[in-house]
């Protein structure tokens, strides 16, 4: 892991790849169109040529039976674990929920009620492990916002999903679990085929397929981001510990091999110790390949002259994940403005986000935290506006509307004011 003198310096690690890769939305657009078009069909014969799962009608809703098996072989302990997330991930979640507002004054009722969506489907990336907690941060947020109806699709190997996936999906309440993934699987979430239901919302992470998918259907449904590769920024100083900065700038390289880690740092001895402690945990690693190639091509550490360009800097980069480890980390919390999720301290590395602690863990990513949010039960939730004038309200409002109307060129709005007012003489 390469030790940079300043930001300039390290220009070409601080890239981010962007959404518009000609070939691959090609790809994804023929994709979408053939779902649209030929539904299950179509669907079938994707999953088929790119997950090489044989599914039909009758095979890809995953069957209560699969959901039993998969209990019955998972360990106790992990069931027992999952369970203690999944509470803190939904009690989370219910925290200050978004309430209807609606008040009356002088004959005026306006406000707005809040209403969740009826259906949303879940995205869980199949990848390289099984990413069960996904499940947890996607499911629940939507069972928090009272979605009636929620779908999870993942994508099978050879017609099988990991038990934990299953188990993760069944006790966090998921009405349904379909064995399909990728772009094929966003398309049929959106437009609706004969065996998967059309949703409102789309949630969650997938890899470049999935994210262009969403992007390409995105108004025909809602989505909740754009996510990209996971990616770590970590403001330390020479205070920390070098083997826990170590680990938790690991811990999202060992995600996949466009993953990002990235130190901050105003000591060049700390950045030092960092460095050479990376590589012997870098050696441990069962996933070592990947990680190694992540540090190399997407990580770095970075010397700042102070805490105050750190922050500078970590809010220009917008990071997924942010890491303030120094002694006075509350107080630098104030100068943070772009970041998918805070970790104060030198105790809280990423992982108790990833997995536990409540706060959900698909986050946007690739700079998009400067408008995207983590995902949360409002995603899942919409404001709907309510009015309601009396006569006499309408009466002293009247002149004002209609003069608004008619310089807009607008006369029936302008009229159907009149009309009233006109009845009131």
């Amino acid at each position: 892991m390469k030790i940079y003198a300043n930001a300039a310096e390290a220009a070409g690690i601080l890239k981010r790849g962007k959404f518009d890769d000609a070939s691959r939305t090609a790809a994804v657009r023929a994709i979408v169109a053939a779902v649209r078009e030929r539904g299950d069909a179509a669907l079938f014969e994707y999953c088929k040529t790119l997950d090489g799962s044989d599914l039909d009608a009758n095979t890809v809703a995953v069957s209560r039976r699969e959901i039993e098996e998969a209990y019955a072989v998972l360990d106790a302990d992990l069931l027992a674990s999952m369970k203690r997330a999944a509470n803190n991930v939904l009690s989370y979640h219910k925290r200050n929920p978004m309430r209807e507002d609606i008040r009356t004054q002088n004959g005026r009722t306006t406000g707005y009620t809040v209403r969740p969506v009826e259906r949303a489907g879940i995205y869980v990336p199949g990848g390289t492990a099984p990413l069960f907690s996904s499940v947890l941060m996607g499911v629940l947020p939507a069972k928090a916002a009272g979605v009636e109806h929620i779908f999870v699709c993942t994508p099978a190997k050879n017609g099988k999903i990991a038990p934990a996936v299953l188990a993760a999906a069944d006790l966090c309440g998921a009405e349904a679990v379909f064995k399909v993934g990728g772009a094929q699987a966003i398309a049929a979430l959106a437009y609706g085929t004969e065996s998967i239901p059309k949703v409102d919302v789309i949630a969650g992470p997938g890899n470049i397929y999935v994210t262009l998918a969403k992007k390409e259907v995105y108004g025909e449904v809602g989505i909740d981001m754009l996510a990209g590769p996971s990616e770590i920024l970590i403001i330390a100083d020479d205070r920390q510990e070098p083997r826990f900065i170590a680990a938790d700038v690991l811990s999202q390289a060992e995600h996949d091999r466009l993953a990002r880690a990235l130190v901050l740092t105003d000591s060049r001895a700390f950045a030092e110790r960092v460095q050479a402690e990376v590589e012997r945990q870098l050696a441990l690693l069962p996933r070592q390949s990947i990680a190694a190639e992540s540090c190399a091509n997407a990580g770095g550490i970075i010397l700042v002259h102070d805490m105050a360009e750190a922050c500078a800097l970590a809010n220009e980069i917008a990071p997924e994940h942010l890491e303030i480890a120094t002694e006075n980390c509350e107080q630098l919390l104030p100068n943070i403005r772009n970041a998918g999720a805070v970790f104060l301290g030198s105790f809280t590395p990423e992982p108790v986000g990833d997995y536990f602690a409540g706060p959900d863990h698909t986050l946007p990513t690739g700079g998009t935290a400067r408008f995207f949010q983590v995902l949360n039960q409002d995603i899942f939730l919409r404001k709907m506006s309510v009015l309601r004038y009396t006569r006499e309200a309408l009466r002293e409002d009247a002149q004002d509307i209609v003069r608004l109307a008619e310089n807009e060129g607008l006369t029936a709005h302008a009229n159907a004011i009149r009309a009233r007012s006109e009845e009131e003489e």
